[in-house]
């Protein structure tokens, strides 16, 4: 099944029907991702590599063969001398990464996640982070926003990335963060892995007056409740369910943690540590290895004993189909995440 025809099949939340005679489309990247009626903005990293790369001729891009589908064809279209499309090798092309690294450039390698974490992973941890350059590896398809199944679903890339030595890793919300970060991870020294939301991507920390911070996670509301503490996409889930929850008297807070690692350690206790309130990790990822297990580590390390639940990706190869029916039947739809924490409480 191609990216169009999977694409025309994955409608949002309420289906939409074709003008007679058409057919609909959406990026297979995105569709499905949120509720209907949100801004969106187009390739939010690949217009923020170009507006950089005015100012910075270090910046390069490398991709392997999937640069449209990774936004870096708007990077490629502007700057060609500074492109380069490495085929399906994912290994050389991280090993080139390296080496313009080591030259000098900031190199912006882009994938699929799940080829970048399974396939490229041992050239990764020789060539870039036992050596600490300066690459920056982004990827799209994080955890389950295609419905391919297995071979692409990259639903356990964070519990492998996360014992890289090295290696920050960043899962962003949406189209201003993504914009946000693809900034702050081209000053930062060492190494990255950042998960992608590409096409047209939804605009919701705009209204918050969000900015990123790498290392940092953010208190977007607050609550009495339920501290949902949570990264990626599901950020924008469990705000929509904090507003469903409101109007039946739960009143619910939201701890986006965008850096995955190293994690914010000091902000995640301190929030957690407010009494009276169930605490609920939320993740595009498998319940496995990801934020879930990170932050319970490190409430227990911490002395913090406190009402703990987990939203995630079961821990086994997803199906393929629809993402709408795919996020229902495996929980991380907005009502499915908002079931889920009335069963708690």
């Amino acid at each position: 099944m191609s990216d169009q025809e999977l694409s025309r099949r994955s409608s949002k939340y309420t289906p939409r029907k074709a003008p007679e005679g058409e057919r609909l489309a959406t990026s297979a990247m995105i569709a499905s991702l949120d509720s209907e009626g949100r801004d969106t903005i187009a390739a939010p990293f690949g217009h923020a590599l170009v507006d950089m790369a005015k100012d910075r001729d270090d910046i390069v891009g490398l991709t392997a063969d999937l640069s449209k589908y990774t936004d870096l064809h708007v990077f490629a279209k502007a700057y060609p001398d500074r492109f380069y499309q490495m085929g399906m090798a994912e290994a050389v092309m991280v090993s080139a990464a390296a080496g313009l690294a080591r030259e000098g450039f900031t190199p912006f390698a882009t994938t699929y996640a799940v080829f970048a974490s399974r396939r490229a992973y041992d050239f990764i941890i020789m060539a870039i982070a036992e050596e600490n350059l300066p690459v920056k590896i982004v990827c799209a398809l994080p955890g389950l926003t295609t419905g391919y199944g297995p071979s692409h679903q990259a639903t356990e890339d964070l519990a492998i990335m996360r014992g890289m030595p090295n290696l920050t890793i960043i899962d962003p919300c949406d189209a201003v963060e993504i914009d946000q970060a693809t900034r702050a991870i081209a000053d930062h020294p060492g190494p990255v892995y950042m998960r992608l939301l590409r096409g047209q991507v939804p605009n919701v920390l705009g209204e918050y007056g969000y900015q990123f911070k790498m290392g940092k996670a953010q208190m977007l509301r607050d609550g009495r409740d339920v501290l949902f503490v949570s990264s990626g996409f599901m950020t924008m889930r469990v705000l929509d369910a904090a507003k469903q929850l409101q109007a039946d008297g739960v009143d619910c807070g939201v701890l986006h943690v965008p850096t995955i690692k190293p994690l914010d350690v000091e902000t995640i206790v301190a929030e957690a540590s407010k009494s009276g309130r169930l605490v609920v990790t939320a993740e595009n990822h498998s319940v496995t290895g990801g934020l879930g297990e990170a932050v319970a580590a490190t409430l227990m390390r911490a002395g913090v004993h406190v009402p703990f639940r987990q939203i995630g990706l079961p821990d086994a190869f997803l199906d393929a189909g629809a993402l709408p029916t795919l996020h229902d039947q495996y929980g991380i739809s907005v009502d499915a995440v908002t079931a889920s924490v009335k069963s708690w409480l």
